[in-house]
């Protein structure tokens, strides 16, 4: 994945080669959506609004801080929020899952447990979203938010909001392999809210990640200062979909950065972090919570909180009155 994905950039070679599949790939999502929308296929409708968090590219665009965000504050606002996500690359052999800040990220994915740990409302795993969903009114949840499936529209949503990576945007612009879309741009003229993280244009809401500091993998009780290792030579760890906007955040809080990218969704094991020499080892949170079992003491993530253009809770408290 990781060599295609430098294709998905520019206007190379592979990617002109690969443009027949892409204008498959491009056909059949446009045609399933339009089965949904004139209803020759249908979408299951929830007793509560139902809130899709996506995105039309593959790869990290900040969508898991933005659900995070809208988790925390939803419950500020007297709601009572669950997250419903699809448990990608878990291996539990039924499902629904509840998932929880001890959850096996094995077996119900590692996005699920980092959402668990952070959130503070029930999490639940499932491929099928709208059986998980069940899960999470037995809680008596009174609103969802769906990471991710902005895609998945057997799901019925009330709102969509669409997470675009201000850097990279949509890359070459076009579709899966031959690019990085899911779908073409002209989707997002559909969607209730388009959300950058980074620069945002007429018509966005920007959000930005803001470091809150370091914490052990281990142990993420032993919280470190941003200013930590100012200076000093680190192992960059990460396993998501854009490693080097992490490691440029590392260097501007002044670490020496070796870097160490893996493909997202990456199932570490032990030997992953040797490096063979002293040095601390920093990766992002998701990666953290599949290394916590066998990380060291020198094994540290970077916390980040979303920050989102203020007036957009106003907004979202206003389109669920409506809802």
């Amino acid at each position: 994945m990781a060599a295609i994905e430098r294709h998905w950039q520019g206007d190379t070679f592979v990617s002109r080669l690969l443009l027949p599949l892409s204008y498959v790939y491009c056909a059949a999502a446009a045609l399933n959506r339009e089965m949904f929308r004139r209803g020759w296929r249908t979408a299951v409708r929830q007793p509560v609004p139902v809130i899709v968090v996506g995105n039309i590219t593959v790869g990290g665009t900040g969508k898991t801080p933005l659900v995070l965000w809208l988790a925390r504050h939803l419950a500020a606002l007297g709601y009572k929020p669950g997250i419903i996500t699809r448990g990608y690359r878990g291996r539990a052999k039924s499902w629904p899952q509840l998932v929880t800040a001890h959850s096996d990220p094995d077996l119900v994915g590692d996005e699920p447990v980092l959402l668990a740990r952070r959130s503070g409302v029930p999490v639940v795993a499932d491929p099928q979203r709208p059986r998980g969903i069940r899960w999470l009114l037995a809680h008596e949840c009174d609103v969802i938010v769906s990471d991710d499936g902005l895609q998945h529209y057997r799901l019925h949503r009330d709102l969509e909001i669409a997470v675009i990576d201000g850097e990279r945007r949509f890359g070459n612009g076009r579709c899966l392999p031959a690019g990085p879309l899911r779908e073409r741009p002209k989707r997002l003229e559909t969607v209730d809210a388009v959300v950058t993280q980074g620069a945002a244009r007429t018509g966005e809401w920007s959000m930005r990640l803001v470091p809150t500091g370091f914490r052990g993998v281990a142990n993420p009780e032993e919280e470190r200062p941003l200013d930590t290792f100012r200076g000093r030579r680190v192992h960059g760890v990460a396993g998501i979909g854009h490693p080097a906007r992490f490691f440029a955040q590392l260097r501007t809080l002044g670490a020496d950065v070796v870097e160490h990218p893996f493909r997202d969704h990456h199932r570490f094991r032990p030997q992953d972090l040797v490096f063979g020499e002293d040095a601390d080892v920093i990766m992002t949170e998701k990666d953290a919570v599949k290394c916590r079992r066998f990380a060291g003491e020198r094994a540290w993530f970077l916390a980040v909180e979303a920050e989102v253009e203020p007036g957009f809770g106003e907004w979202l408290q206003q389109r669920l009155r409506s809802a």
